[in-house]
Formats: C-alpha cells, sequence, structure tokens
C-alpha cells in the first residue's frame, strides 16, 4: 500500500490533484461515508455548492468538541486537558462564542492593517532573495524561502522571538505528520503549548506593540490566559504552516506550467488572478474542521441524521466542474472567484489578507530576481501524509 491510498480518502492526493478516487466520489455520488483519520465514520462532501452550504450554515452544522485539538492517533485527552487546548482556538468554537474572539482579532487583519505590513514583507522578501543569490545556485527553496519568510512574518506579528522558530516548525511539521504515533503528536502538542504559555506571560508582563500585547492591553480583562495562548498557539501555526507550503508548491505549478508563467512574466499585473487561481488548484488545507449535524437535514439528496459527522473536501470542491469549466486546468486567466481554500462561512480564514499579500510579494519578488529560474534533476517531495498539503523540499537552479 502506498503512503497516498494508506491516507483517509479526503487527504489522498497526486502531485497537484485530488488523488482520483476523491474526484469519483464527487464526480458521482457527491456524499459519501467514510473513516476519518479519528476512526469515526463521517459524510464527506465534496462538491462546492454542498460544501459551501454545510461551511455557511454553522447552525446545522457544529464543530465537532470531539474532533477538535485531539490529533488523529493520538490518545484521548481529559475534560480539563481539552478545555485548555480549545480555549482561544477559532477553529474549534462556534457563535457566539466564535464571533467574540474573532471580533476581537479582526481589527488587526483588515487589508488596510496588512497594508502597513507591506514595506516589511517586502524587505524580508528581499533578504532572503540576497542570501539565496549569496549561496548560489542549486537551492532547496522550502527552507531558503518558503518557510523562513512567512514563519519570519508571523513571529514579528505575535511577537515571537525568531530564534524560536527552529523549535515550533519542527514541533509542528511533526504535529501534522500523519506517520508520527500519536502519543509523540500529543506530546509535542503540549510542547508547543507550554512554548505559548511562556510567551503569553512574558507578553502579559510587559505588552509590546505585537498583536498578543495589543490582546493583553486592548482586552486583557475580557480575555483568559488560555484564551491568549490558544489565539497566539493558533495563529503562530497557521501563519507560517500555510503560506509557506503555498509558496513551495505554487512556485513548482508555474514551474510546471511554462506558458502560464510566461504569461506572469510578460503581464505582472496578473499577479492577484496568480495568487487566487494557485489558491483554488492547490488547496493546501484538505478539508476544514469536521461538523456535527445539529438535525435531521438533506445535504445534495443525502440524509444526514442529527448527530452524524460531517467532513468537507476543499480541493475536491474547488476542482468541481460545475464550478468552474475545465477545473482541473490552471489557467491563470480566470482568478478563480469564489473558490474555497480559504474555507467559508464564519470560519473563514481571518488571516486571508495576510496570506494573500505574502503570496503577492513573494512570487514576482522570486520570478524577477531569478528569470532563469528552473526545476532540477532532483524531484521535488511531496508532504503526502501530512494534514496540511505542501513540500518537504524544492531544488531549483537558475
Amino acid at each position: 500500500m502506498s503512503e497516498t491510498s494508506a491516507m483517509p480518502l479526503h487527504m489522498r492526493r497526486v502531485a497537484f490533484d485530488p488523488a482520483p478516487e476523491l474526484a469519483a466520489v464527487r464526480d458521482e455520488e457527491g456524499i459519501k461515508k467514510i473513516t476519518t483519520a479519528f476512526g469515526a465514520e463521517a459524510w464527506l462532501v465534496t462538491r462546492h455548492a454542498d460544501v459551501r452550504e454545510v461551511l455557511g450554515d454553522a447552525e446545522t452544522f457544529k464543530v465537532a468538541p470531539q474532533t477538535i485539538a485531539r490529533l488523529p492517533g493520538a490518545p484521548p485527552m481529559t475534560e480539563e486537558q481539552l478545555a485548555k487546548v480549545r480555549a482561544g482556538n477559532l477553529l474549534g468554537v462556534d457563535p457566539p462564542e466564535h464571533t467574540r474572539l474573532r471580533r476581537m482579532l479582526t481589527p488587526e487583519f483588515t487589508i488596510r492593517r496588512m497594508r502597513r505590513l507591506e514595506p516589511r514583507i517586502q524587505r524580508i522578501v528581499d533578504e532572503h532573495l540576497d542570501a539565496l543569490e549569496a549561496a548560489g545556485s542549486p537551492a532547496d527553496l522550502v527552507p531558503s524561502f518558503a518557510l523562513p519568510i512567512p514563519s519570519l512574518v508571523i513571529c514579528e506579528l505575535l511577537g515571537v522571538p525568531y530564534e524560536d522558530r527552529e523549535g515550533f516548525q519542527q514541533r509542528t511539521n511533526r504535529m501534522l505528520d500523519m506517520t508520527v504515533p500519536g502519543e509523540e503528536r500529543m506530546m509535542l502538542q503540549f510542547e508547543q503549548r507550554a512554548y505559548m504559555e511562556t510567551l503569553v506571560a512574558r507578553i502579559q508582563a510587559d505588552p509590546g506593540e505585537e498583536l498578543l500585547g495589543m490582546l493583553v492591553r486592548e482586552h486583557g480583562d475580557d480575555l483568559s490566559t488560555d484564551e491568549l495562548i490558544g489565539i497566539g498557539g493558533l495563529l503562530l501555526f497557521a501563519g507560517h504552516e500555510t503560506t509557506s507550503n503555498m509558496l513551495s508548491l505554487g512556485t513548482l505549478a508555474l514551474l510546471r506550467h511554462p506558458e502560464q508563467l510566461d504569461l506572469l512574466r510578460r503581464e505582472p499585473e496578473r499577479i492577484d488572478a496568480t495568487v487566487e487561481e494557485l489558491l483554488r488548484y492547490l488547496s493546501i488545507v484538505n478539508s476544514g474542521t469536521t461538523k456535527v449535524a445539529t438535525k435531521d437535514v438533506e445535504v445534495g439528496g443525502q440524509q444526514i441524521a442529527e448527530g452524524d459527522l460531517v467532513l468537507c473536501s476543499l480541493p475536491a470542491a474547488n476542482r468541481d466542474p460545475s464550478f468552474l469549466p475545465d477545473a482541473n486546468t490552471f489557467d491563470l486567466g480566470r482568478g478563480a472567484p469564489g473558490h474555497l481554500a480559504f474555507g467559508h462561512g464564519v470560519h473563514h480564514c481571518l488571516g486571508a489578507p495576510l496570506a494573500r499579500m505574502e503570496l503577492r510579494i513573494a512570487f514576482p519578488a522570486l520570478l524577477q530576481r531569478f528569470p532563469k529560474l528552473r526545476l532540477t534533476d532532483n524531484p521535488a517531495q511531496f508532504r503526502t501524509s501530512s494534514i496540511v498539503y505542501g513540500l518537504a523540499s524544492l531544488e531549483v537552479a537558475w
């Protein structure tokens, strides 16, 4: 059995694509009962319209509490452990709790606030390109470009010392790897939490201009320490793990589609459309959080009973031919309106404006610095067993 076929159905990928058996579910049944990574049965929803319906109805489809914070294959946590780990996790709570937390964070992620970060992000990108050029060709883009840029940005935004990055990157990488034993992944989760506890205590004692410092100053009476730790942990994980994989996988997609890359080089004003199409085409987050139906409901012609678990496949939905014609083709001409790469509804990704800005700055800068960028004979290494899809290595030359 290959590593890919050993994964739960909703996590199976072949290079840039959802695995053929996942695409077949979408094209034939639309919704299918599967066994999740937790060993439980769930309905897998794969069509664009149906995924939008599920994610857009937070009353009928609530976050399944038994799947939040518990890593697949790990032993169950105590109620006390679960309460601590759930606190502040925006992905793990529904309105009104979700609304309360998100309202405090949204001002930090407005497009206007992100534009203030733009010059700093540009400098971070340029510094890493300088180092890449100085080190010489060939190079692995993952450790030298794709991973450090979003890591440094989110570290500065949150107030995390950049010298700590190697520790949290290694922990999250193994926590997301389905081949790592569950007990080890749970231990790493608690190590990561202990790290955030120390950081939050330091910021509470002396809040600065970083995002966590702002939360302490402006909402200190409304947020518990556990909630601050949860918010910081989620943003640190989501802020580097997702964007870094988009940078490496997106570069590979462009290099493997030379006609599209040529189009972007000739018409750099297409960068916004390029970013949206890459987000849609690659869909690195396999699914949103697992939901539980709060009543009997019908989705896409399928009866779902109260208490049933529901999982949405974002890659399958974004390749749905009823959503976009010729959806399996990577085409910068369309700009991918309406894709679900950031989710949908109340849990739509809070950091989407930041991720878009980093991608919009980094891709053109890389291509401009290295006009003859190309792949080497060493094949890219895909992270087929990771909960967040991407690349472990990408060797390029110029």
